[in-house]
């Protein structure tokens, strides 16, 4: 191939890149009209390892991001004081509450708090994206309900390699048998009664649209929508309207029956946001992220921005503590602690709005966000 059409080809791939479009400022985070919010949640007193007795207010229905230099009192103050506080408050259990002296403000506008982490969705390695989402009893309805299924008089949990019955009990469910080796790490190998699909045989023979459980399972949260959306039937409608949440945070690329040990922490931490913009009854809840864009790319950021916003929009409130300055110049209101970490840290440095961090000349986030919202504040 001449050199050339090579070059050009190379340059067009690579103006096919979102990474090159974000960075020549083609596609670009917009900064938001800011929320304005008057009820909050005061925490009077917070001494928590390097907090120096802080009086902070949490604005509600807004986006708040607590920021500051590593050890600056970030997860003292949200993660061992706030959280914990507020989930005993509404009735939860949780881990012993930090040093403070008491909660004030508006606690009976919301009905509960809850912290999503990066933690695995799941112990088992049979949990999944699809199976967290509560979308997996629809479709086994689904498989359930074909003709051939129910002349073999097939129920629904017969399309569950959670539970015996339809699952190959070879690997009970798993597709893989490991072996156990005495002076060595043990093997995982590929079910030999199944080969990897974990269901018996007559029930893969059960399919819908050309797909057995299996095929359905194989497929992405794109190809699934896109495959469920094609008949316009009632469970149908049901399973897209489950699985669709996922497509809205980003991760429309996971296998609906992908093991939840296989997702890494952002991952999982957007597969339970993604639960949370599922279940319609979730609102007047306070949603706490810790830095939810890890690993993230600039596309997946704005796409992130979009779900929590539909969060508030419900009439949520979202806290999260990020150094992201995508993150931070999209906040309504800003907590800055500093100004160092440790002993020369747990002071408020900033509260407010992302226009008038920039120009506060003892904070180090706001003069890395200068660049994001120029010098004149709002």
């Amino acid at each position: 191939m001449p050199l050339k059409i090579i070059a050009m080809d190379f340059k067009n791939n690579i103006y096919n890149s979102y990474t090159l479009k974000y960075l020549l400022g083609e596609e670009q985070i917009p900064v938001p009209a800011r929320r304005k919010w008057n009820n909050y949640i005061e925490i009077i007193g917070a001494r928590e390892n390097n907090l120096k007795n802080l009086n902070v207010r949490f604005p509600l229905n807004v986006m708040t991001v607590v920021t500051g230099v590593s050890g600056s009192g970030k997860s003292s103050l949200v993660g061992k004081i706030l959280y914990p506080a507020l989930k005993k408050y509404y009735g939860g259990s949780a881990e012993q509450t930090g040093k403070f002296d008491t909660l004030k403000g508006s606690m009976h506008l919301a009905h509960d708090i809850e912290f999503v982490d990066q933690n695995p969705i799941g112990r088992s390695t049979r949990s999944n994206p699809v199976t967290y989402i509560k979308a997996f009893d629809e479709i086994r309805q689904l498989f359930a309900g074909q003709q051939l299924a129910k002349q073999m008089n097939f129920p629904a949990s017969f399309f569950s390699f959670n539970t015996p019955g339809g699952r190959c009990e070879e690997c009970q469910g798993e597709g893989a048998v490991t072996v156990e080796m005495q002076f060595m790490a043990d093997l995982t190998l590929e079910c030999e009664s199944c080969h990897g699909k974990r269901f018996k045989t007559d029930v893969l023979e059960v399919q819908y649209n050309g797909a057995s459980i299996y095929d359905v399972l194989e497929m992405t949260v794109n190809q699934a929508i896109e495959f469920f959306s094609t008949t316009k039937g009632t469970i149908e409608k049901r399973i897209v309207k489950r699985l669709q949440p996922l497509q809205d945070v980003g991760v429309g690329y996971l296998k609906l029956g992908q093991s939840s040990s296989t997702l890494s922490g952002g991952e999982s931490q957007r597969v339970k946001l993604a639960s949370f913009l599922g279940n319609e009854k979730q609102n007047s809840t306070i949603f706490v992220f810790d830095e939810p864009t890890t690993g993230l790319h600039f596309h997946d950021i704005k796409t992130l921005l979009v779900a929590l916003n539909a969060l508030i929009y419900r009439g949520n409130t979202v806290i999260i503590i990020e150094h992201n300055p995508e993150i931070i110049k999209s906040a309504d209101h800003v907590i800055d602690l500093g100004p160092e970490g440790g002993d020369q840290g747990g002071e408020i440095v900033f509260e407010g709005t992302p226009e008038k961090l920039i120009n506060c000349k003892r904070s180090y986030t706001g003069q890395f966000l200068k660049a994001k919202l120029g010098t004149i504040s709002r």
